[in-house]
């Protein structure tokens, strides 16, 4: 009796970790496509962010430094930009991007690699 309750157990367990799975993406298993593309990358005088799909005037975009320190920020994006990286002081490192939607969630992070 002992041996059945453990392996009844036992296969309530297996159960119960197969079924809680994390998923990524969408509905049919691929990852789920971006919204926004970073080129060129690695960059030395520009950098462009063109919406890929969803463009929305309410997003933003944030650029932080290496160690999280906000270096560039635009809201209301327009659906291609062009930031001049001298002009805006951008020294050689890696950078992260942060697209935000109008309720302050990130929907989608990237890194760019500054060679000048």
């Amino acid at each position: 009796m002992k041996q059945l309750i453990t392996i009844f157990i036992l296969l309530i367990g297996i159960n119960f970790t197969s079924s809680a799975q994390i998923k990524i993406g969408n509905d049919n298993g691929s990852p789920q496509a971006k919204f926004i593309k970073s080129y060129p990358n690695p960059a030395s005088t520009v950098v462009n962010f063109e919406f890929q799909k969803g463009y929305s005037r309410s997003f933003s975009i944030q650029i932080l430094n290496s160690i999280g320190k906000k270096m560039y920020e635009v809201k209301n994006m327009p659906s291609l930009l062009t930031i001049d990286l001298k002009a805006e002081k951008f020294y050689r490192g890696i950078y992260i991007y942060q697209l935000i939607d109008k309720n302050g969630f990130v929907i989608e992070s990237g890194k760019i690699l500054i060679v000048n």
